[in-house]
């Protein structure tokens, strides 16, 4: 179990278009405990380290409800398949 306080990534499923010219855009959100939220809009998107979790990969700025939140893509190190990567955001434990 994690000490309390400390921030832990949660894997999260991700509703994602992805444009003619490959670009991906987080659109929904499903949290782990089976609630979904609708990204509002989608700022920044650039390479990043979860300083909070750990882990590095796209940070997105996105807007849930009016409020400012972190989505990160953890792109696969594995080039075989069809799995490029997961999206976690960071969460107090």
């Amino acid at each position: 179990m994690e000490p309390s306080g400390k921030s832990v990534k949660v894997y999260v499923k991700v509703q994602t278009d992805i444009d003619e010219n490959g670009q991906m855009m987080p659109r929904r959100i499903t949290w782990e405990d089976g609630r979904s939220f609708d990204i509002d809009r989608v700022g920044a998107v650039r390479p990043a380290y979860a300083a909070k979790a750990g882990g590095q990969g796209d940070r997105y700025t996105i807007y849930v409800n009016g409020l400012q939140r972190y989505l990160f893509f953890e792109r696969s190190t594995n080039t075989n398949g069809n799995v490029i990567g997961k999206w976690f955001l960071e969460r107090r434990s």
